[in-house]
Order: structure tokens, then C-alpha cells, then sequence
């Protein structure tokens, strides 16, 4: 039994295209109706439509990735109420073109975030990472967070600070644009001032009220996630801790156990990053997707290498501190044992050969994901051979 191979594709305006995914190999494409504000409904005549692009070159979708949670939802607060309806009838609507499982996050106002989107590697490919200090310094000396310098030591603002002094004015707006980085599928950048007035607004939440809040949602929607044959698959914090002094819930497998146990409905499931969950070392990866598997609904394989200090970037899928081999072995148990193919999509492919001279949305371009998931291919089919 094979997992479910497939990209992930952010519509018409997608430099890689849908023969390209077809021509890697895959069977699916992961996706979702980007041009549609957070919050709203997904009309059935708009998700049809998307679906009819992808079918027309012989892929399938059954996979979203994502439909966005609104803030007001995060924070349950002004018109949280009006944004779960519509989240359930997009729900509905997807449940009626052929939708099995529906990503989501919880992570207030940024997505995944990174220092660098242009990290050069020793072969001259071009890799995403994230440095502690390059943050600290955007934080205090960019962003200029109220009250930032308060949560760093001494030595971290000196750090902070000499590091700052030596950028250059052009790697100082690379610095803002990286940790600015627009919503996926976007090319956009973030405002400072839009940053720091949603900051303004979580100011009185921490980790206990925003975890509730994620009860709250889930236990709000999954009915009639039930209802419609959906299952709800929740992408881990990435990076999986605290930044702009945001809180993080779901960065560790306690987080994702906590989530699973107060929802018990089976709908309520996980989307296993292998990447975010990663960074944290004390994540037992292949443990995790022993204890947790009934609920891994969709699987993201990358692996990270874990510098120290906090600093990270994505090394190759199979090498960094991921062992994809576990990794890639657990899964195949997990779908022997339950009798069910896992979507996977291999994650944060680096930029290299041709694509290194192309506009991209950085870690999704064609050649990097393309060598990863036959890297991941031939791992799978290879350890099928062998049991």
C-alpha cells in the first residue's frame, strides 16, 4: 500500500503548472481557492471550477490546503460567530466536489515564517532558513515591537544590535520582506503597521486562551465536518515556537494530543509535518506517528537541519534530522495496520538548476519538489520491496 503522492499547487498563477505536477508523477495535487478572502464562504461554483482545471489534466484533489481560520476566530472575539458558519458551509461545499480532508492552522496573524528565502547551500541551491538573531533584530530594530526588548537578555540584544549594524540598507529590506512574507500562494508582503496593530489585538491572549479557542473552533465545526465525510487535518506551528511574542499550541506532540483527546470525534485530526515538528528535538518523530497515527489524515515530508541557538533551514529529504527512512516506514505500518492510503506531499523543495533564474514562492518551486518526491518515491517503494 502506497501513500498518496502529490504537490501542492496555488492555482492559475502558479509558475509550476499542472502538467508539470502531472509529468513528476503525482496523482493529486493539494490546493485551495487563494483568491478568496479569509473568512468567506467557497462557493460550490468556485471550488467546481478549480476542481475542473485540475481534472482536466488528469489529477485528482481531494486534499485542501488550506482553508484559512479567521482572526476573529483565533482570538473569539467581534464576528467570530459569522466566520464559523461560513467555514462550515465551505465545508459543506467541498464535501460536494469530492473534498476528504480540509488543512488548517492556528497560528496567530503569520504563517511559517523564515529569516531567509534565499539560503545558499553547498551546492549553490537555494533553501529556506531561519536565524534567532536575524529575528531579534528585525523584532527590535525593523518591526520595532512595544516592549520587545523586554523578552530578550541582555546578550541577545547586544547580538541583536551588532548584527543589525552590519546589514547593509539592501539586506536590511530583505530581512523585512523574508519575515513579511505574504499568506501562501501570495507574492505579497505584510506592513509593519498591519503587524503591529493585529499584535495589538492578542495582546491578551496567551497560550491557555488560544488553546481553548482551538477547542472551541474544532467542537464548533466538526459535526459538521462528521456529517460530510471530511476530516480535519491541523498543520503544526512552524516554526514551533513563541515569535513577536505570539502564542504557539500546537508545536509538540503534547499539543497535538491535548487537541485529539478534547475533540474526540475521529474528524478531528492531524496534518504530521515532519518538518515543523522537527525543529523541536525533543519531537520523537517516527513515536510520534506510532502514538498519533489514527489521527495523521495528511503527511508534509521534509526534513530540517538543526543548526543550534534556535537557527534552522531545510536540509534535503533525506538528510538533515529527520529520518526519513522511520519516517517513511511508520507510515507504510500505519496504512497496512488501518487498511487506508495517507495523502503525502513532499515540503520546501530547494530552489535549484533552471529554477534558480525563475520568479518562485519560495520552497514551492517544480525541480526541488520534483527531486524530493522521487526521492521519497523510490524510499517507499524500496521498503515496500523489502516487507
Amino acid at each position: 500500500m502506497k501513500m498518496i503522492q502529490s504537490m501542492r499547487w496555488y492555482g492559475p498563477k502558479d509558475p509550476v503548472s499542472l502538467l508539470d505536477i502531472k509529468q513528476a508523477g503525482c496523482e493529486e495535487v493539494v490546493t485551495a481557492l487563494h483568491h478568496v478572502e479569509p473568512g468567506q464562504v467557497w462557493s460550490s461554483e468556485d471550488i467546481e471550477k478549480h476542481r475542473g482545471l485540475i481534472e482536466a489534466v488528469g489529477l485528482k484533489w481531494t486534499v485542501v490546503e488550506s482553508l484559512p481560520v479567521h482572526e476573529d476566530i483565533k482570538k473569539r472575539n467581534g464576528n467570530y460567530k459569522a466566520y464559523i458558519e461560513n467555514y462550515k458551509s465551505s465545508l459543506i461545499n467541498l464535501s460536494k466536489h469530492g473534498i476528504k480532508v480540509v488543512t488548517y492552522n492556528f497560528m496567530p496573524i503569520l504563517d511559517w515564517l523564515r529569516t531567509d528565502l534565499s539560503f545558499e547551500t553547498p551546492t549553490r541551491a537555494r533553501t529556506l532558513r531561519f536565524e534567532k538573531q536575524a529575528f531579534s533584530a528585525f523584532d527590535l530594530f525593523i518591526l520595532k515591537r512595544p516592549n520587545a526588548e523586554n523578552e530578550y537578555s541582555t546578550d541577545e540584544k547586544e547580538r541583536a544590535t551588532e548584527y543589525f549594524a552590519a546589514l547593509t540598507d539592501t539586506e536590511k529590506e530583505e530581512l523585512n520582506n523574508a519575515c513579511l512574507q505574504g499568506l501562501p500562494g501570495s507574492m505579497g508582503i505584510f506592513s509593519a503597521g498591519d503587524v503591529l496593530a493585529l499584535l495589538d489585538q492578542y495582546k491578551n491572549i496567551d497560550e491557555d486562551q488560544l488553546r481553548n479557542n482551538l477547542v472551541a473552533f474544532i467542537a464548533d465545526i466538526i459535526d459538521t465536518a462528521e456529517v460530510n465525510n471530511i476530516k480535519m487535518a491541523i498543520h503544526p506551528d512552524d516554526p514551533p515556537f513563541s515569535v513577536l511574542g505570539l502564542p504557539r499550541i500546537m508545536s509538540t506532540e503534547n499539543d497535538a494530543k491535548f487537541l485529539i483527546e478534547s475533540v474526540s470525534n475521529p474528524s478531528n485530526g492531524l496534518c504530521f509535518c515532519s518538518g515543523s515538528y522537527g525543529v523541536r528535538a525533543e519531537n520523537d518523530l517516527p513515536g510520534m506517528i506510532q502514538r498519533l497515527g489514527s489521527r495523521i489524515y495528511f503527511l508534509h515530508l521534509r526534513s530540517v537541519h538543526r543548526e543550534g541557538n534556535g537557527n534552522f533551514h531545510e536540509a534535503n529529504h533525506l538528510e538533515g534530522n529527520a529520518n526519513m527512512v522511520q519516517l517513511v516506514q511508520e507510515a507504510i505500518k500505519l496504512m497496512r495496520k488501518e487498511n487506508r492510503r495517507i495523502p503525502m506531499r513532499p515540503d520546501h523543495g530547494h530552489q535549484m538548476l533552471d529554477d534558480l533564474h525563475k520568479e518562485v514562492y519560495h520552497g514551492y518551486t517544480a525541480i526541488g519538489r520534483l527531486k524530493a518526491l522521487a526521492e521519497l518515491r523510490g524510499l517507499e517503494t524500496g521498503l515496500n520491496a523489502l516487507h
